[in-house]
């Protein structure tokens, strides 16, 4: 096949664009439809990504695109502070409707990203509550920005050669069972030592009334999809309750049906005071919100916090009908099904593909970490492994070290998905030893 236009576009992106905008493939990508993309020379890719855990109602579905084309010719841009947009409004109300708990009579605020509700959050923390301090945990992934960076700890290079970040957060472990930071061979013992050491740090080192808030993805996604292990979540809640603490949970990635639940937060019948949402929630186009409590939010007054495209109109209309997708077409119930046929058929290869060390996640977030021979992370292989499914027709991305990041549109139907699986699991076939 003739790559040459591939190739004219990567020269035209190595002259224009920065080095720091990382690919892990060579694809140029034109379109996509439901559960492919194609690149400029019109070969078709399985995408098990969906535009890192985003396209959660597939690529250019026909009620998201009639939605944007229709708000598109009555309003692009008003912005949220100079008067009210009913699509503004409908998307709040969207949310609060499939919100778990109390957070279903909460008030929140549309943004553009998950960066940002991540910073609308801190901000809410330490203004309510008038304490400084945030306690997040190693593994997580909360953005990039100055102040979210300050929390993310899922890789070192995001922080290399920074300084000064948000100052007055402080980490503990996640409970990343497999690779125990505390060396325990059982998932309980390693949950109920990550809580110990959150207790630890409030005896010793954060003191509890300069502590606003604990921030937490329910499952830690970039970090390399790891779920906690029963218990820690809500041990979390009951710290918070207990301190006057605010709990935020990051569902950036986790929600509106990636797990099988419209949140994470679900699977262990937790409530947070504020969620951070973002990726699914716009259909594809930018936009980002925080819920929280009503009397947290009321507490904020006017102008203390703003934005000028938060909230555009046309990702909103497009954010409004891709939650009712979600519903209407069943796809929790999709990602929960298929997610679980794709650990077992991934633990069930485990004996005679030994590369794969474990496999972790709900609904379709689902992590295959690979090893080395020595238990160690395959750093090296999983760059191979993402390169080579590419080339036959399939787009991956990995998370934490060396873990395959099983993500793909929650439309997906068990003949694509074993498609996908058939490729992939015949190229680590060939990593043996």
């Amino acid at each position: 096949m003739d790559k040459r236009e591939t190739t004219n576009l990567i020269k035209r992106d190595q002259s224009a664009v920065a080095s720091t905008i990382y690919r892990y493939t060579d694809i140029a990508f034109q379109r996509g439809q439901g559960v492919y993309l194609y690149d400029i020379e019109g070969r078709e890719y399985l995408d098990f990504v969906s535009g890192i855990a985003t396209m959660n109602v597939g690529h250019s579905h026909p009620k998201v695109v009639e939605a944007i084309c229709e708000q598109a010719q009555l309003l692009i841009h008003g912005a949220c502070h100079i008067g009210y947009m009913e699509p503004y409004i409908a998307m709040m109300e969207s949310i609060k409707s499939v919100a778990p708990g109390d957070l279903k009579n909460g008030k929140g605020i549309l943004v553009n990203s998950g960066s940002e509700a991540v910073e609308t959050a801190l901000k809410l923390a330490r203004f309510v509550k008038n304490r400084p301090m945030v306690l997040a945990f190693t593994d997580s992934f909360h953005g990039r920005s100055m102040g979210a960076l300050a929390l993310t700890s899922s890789s070192p290079l995001y922080r290399k050669n920074l300084t000064g970040l948000l100052s007055g957060v402080y980490h503990t472990p996640y409970p990343y069972c497999f690779r125990c930071p505390l060396k325990h061979d059982s998932p309980d013992r390693c949950g109920i030592a990550c809580l110990n050491l959150v207790e630890k740090a409030l005896e010793t080192v954060v003191p509890v009334e300069d502590l606003a808030a604990i921030i937490v993805e329910p499952i830690a996604g970039e970090g390399g999809y790891i779920v906690p292990p029963a218990g820690f979540l809500s041990g979390l809640r009951e710290i918070c309750d207990r301190h006057d603490i605010m709990l935020i949970a990051d569902e950036i990635q986790t929600g509106f049906g990636r797990t099988g639940k419209m949140f994470a937060v679900e699977h262990w019948d937790i409530v947070p005071d504020v969620i951070c949402l973002a990726k699914a929630m716009g259909g594809g186009l930018p936009l980002g919100a925080i819920l929280g409590e009503a009397e947290y939010l009321d507490e904020w007054p006017p102008a203390a916090h703003g934005t000028t495209f938060g909230g555009n109109p046309v990702a909103c209309r497009a954010g409004s009908v891709t939650l009712e997708i979600i519903k209407s077409e069943n796809l929790m119930q999709n990602a929960e099904k298929l997610g679980d046929y794709i650990k077992d058929k991934l633990i069930s290869l485990q004996k005679d593909l030994p590369i794969i060390g474990d496999v972790r996640g709900k609904g379709l977030m689902i992590g295959a970490e690979l090893v080395n021979k020595d238990g160690t992370p395959a750093n090296e292989i999983i760059k191979e492994v993402i390169k080579e499914v590419a080339s036959q027709g399939v787009v991956l991305t990995k998370c934490g070290a060396s873990t395959i990041r099983f993500a793909p549109p929650l439309i997906i139907n068990e003949d694509q998905l074993n498609e996908g699986l058939d490729i992939i699991i015949g190229i680590l076939k060939k990593y043996q030893w």
